[in-house]
């Protein structure tokens, strides 16, 4: 992943309503959610949640599809887990014992 592209993930993560979004979207798994179901888990305005899905869509961390009537939105788990592997890929210097220190930790877990 290039500098740029990382910058511009983590700019799009870097607001508390597409944060949660992109969470909410990563929780659903790979069919994702419908655009109504979604504003209504975050009880944003349609307009509002539609500005920051694009500032997302613009990032390459969510896509969408139309199917009928409905808009099915998605996490981009390829570009999500290309962001992880560009923040951690120099881990430890490239040291193979620190992999257990760079693993992800379950939620109100500490260090």
């Amino acid at each position: 992943m290039e500098e740029s592209t990382a910058l511009a993930a983590l700019g799009a993560l870097s607001h508390e309503s597409r944060l949660a979004a992109f969470r909410q979207l990563v929780q659903a798994g790979p069919e994702g959610m419908s655009v109504g179901e979604l504003r209504e888990r975050l009880d944003l305005p349609p307009a509002t949640l539609t500005a920051h899905l694009n500032v997302l869509r613009n990032a390459g961390l969510v896509h969408d599809q139309r199917e009928g009537r409905v808009i099915r939105v998605r996490a981009h788990y390829v570009q999500m887990n290309a962001l992880l592997a560009y923040l951690t890929e120099n881990c430890c210097g490239g040291v193979e014992t620190c992999a257990p220190a760079c693993a992800p930790r379950p939620k109100g877990a500490s260090r």
